[in-house]
């Protein structure tokens, strides 16, 4: 059995120290295979956040990968944002967009971010060409008979939650994705954990949701995902912070 943590929207800088200090014992005692957190480490990208965010990480003692998530590039600094929008990320470099092997599991990156949109709202989803080939690759080099989780930031369609990701270009990727031997899409965004299961006309793919672990809760306290994946099968059990 394969044992994973997913978590999503740390938001150092808003971060809930409650909640991480929740999170990092609840890795001590479990010891997971790996920690997934699909984007959103912080706040507004600045220096002192991203900072924080590799000390945390570094102190969990587990492979740990890390997607990009729209909080991820900076707000204020639209030249940086345009020309190097991940220049930030160095001190966390070794843990963004990490492909991880596990014996029966591949962890596979979608980056769905994206620097400018032609619309208001930047924070929302896209899914690019570019990117999309990339995973897909990747994809067709996993090892035959691998349970592969696709780890991206925005919900490829968008669950029954108060936040929407408004995903562009997710529901064809979600298509690709299934069909070229994805099994499930591990994501973040809206802040509230979900667990469906999508047809997408030749068969279907799970889409598992996790919530945050910053003080900008919706529906529902801190959390976390534990996944389990054994026999071809996997289990998700949310894990919610106690009050």
């Amino acid at each position: 059995m394969t044992n994973l943590f997913h978590c999503s929207d740390i938001h150092f800088g808003a971060e809930d120290r409650a909640a991480l200090d929740w999170f990092a014992g609840e890795v001590a005692s479990a010891r997971p295979d790996a920690v997934i957190i699909t984007g959103d480490l912080t706040m507004r990208a600045k220096h002192r956040e991203f900072a924080a965010a590799g000390e945390w990480m570094a102190s969990l003692g587990v492979p740990v990968t890390v997607e990009v998530g729209n909080h991820d590039m900076p707000y204020y600094n639209l030249i940086e944002r345009f020309l190097t929008p991940y220049r930030r990320y160095t001190r966390v470099a070794d843990k963004v967009e990490k492909e991880i092997d596990l014996p029966g599991v591949s962890i596979i990156p979608l980056n769905t971010t994206a620097r400018a949109q032609w619309r208001f709202n930047w924070s929302k989803g896209t899914v690019r060409s570019g990117a999309l080939r990339s995973t897909l690759s990747a994809l067709e080099t996993a090892p035959a008979g691998s349970i592969n989780l696709i780890a991206a930031h925005h919900p490829l369609v968008d669950a029954d939650t108060r936040t929407s990701g408004s995903t562009r270009g997710g529901l064809e990727a979600l298509q690709a994705l299934q069909k070229a031997g994805a099994h499930a899409v591990l994501t973040g965004h809206v802040h509230d954990p979900f667990d469906i299961d999508r047809p997408t006309g030749d068969g279907s793919i799970r889409l598992i949701g996790a919530g945050t672990l910053s003080e900008r809760t919706r529906e529902n306290p801190p959390s976390y995902n534990r996944i389990s994946v054994a026999d071809g099968r996997i289990l998700v059990d949310v894990q919610f912070m106690p009050s």
